[in-house]
């Protein structure tokens, strides 16, 4: 069921994480980026490329939002209703760390806004501007992007003016 029902607006951290995946051209074919994103600080804590669309490309995304962010049980986890996310190795892991499913109402990009927007970004401010030779280049250029880029320097008017790295720094200072 869909949980979230577009409750973007999140006061604490680690209580919400949404997921989705999108395709970038490169001249040797698709490459599949899945990432996780923390709600309320709007940071990418989870990201996997690969030349396949598949449960473990998602999967690893969110192992990897799970070692950087050890979160309780009862985190909430939004996607869509792809067959990656109601796979059962993708479910078990969710479950594994007692954290609750939610999924998007069918066809319905509204219902998870946040992820569709910071993809649109991603395209917008990098991948228009890119013609990727190899999988290769654009998993460095992607990497640079999230990790130096959006993080740490895009400031957004929904956090204050702040970027995803120093809001989620001061709500966990407090």
């Amino acid at each position: 069921p869909n949980r979230l029902r577009q409750q973007f607006t999140i006061t604490r951290p680690n209580r919400c994480w949404v997921s989705d995946v999108t395709a970038i051209a490169t001249r040797t074919g698709w490459l599949y980026l899945a990432t996780v994103m923390e709600l309320y600080s709007r940071m990418i804590i989870g990201w996997s490329m690969a030349a396949r669309n598949t449960t473990q490309l998602i999967t690893q995304a969110l192992q990897m939002a799970i070692a950087r962010r050890q979160p309780k049980p009862g985190l909430l986890v939004h996607s869509d209703q792809g067959v990656q996310y109601a796979a059962k190795p993708y479910q078990a892991l969710l479950n594994e760390h007692g954290m609750v499913c939610s999924m998007s109402r069918r066809g319905n990009c509204y219902d998870n806004a946040v992820m569709e927007s910071f993809y649109h970004s991603l395209k917008a401010e990098l991948i228009m501007f890119e013609d990727y030779r190899t999988h290769a280049q654009a998993r460095g250029s992607i990497f640079e992007y999230i990790e130096v880029f959006y993080n740490r320097q895009r400031i957004h008017s929904s956090l204050a003016y702040q970027t995803p790295y120093d809001y989620d720094v001061a709500a966990t200072a407090t």
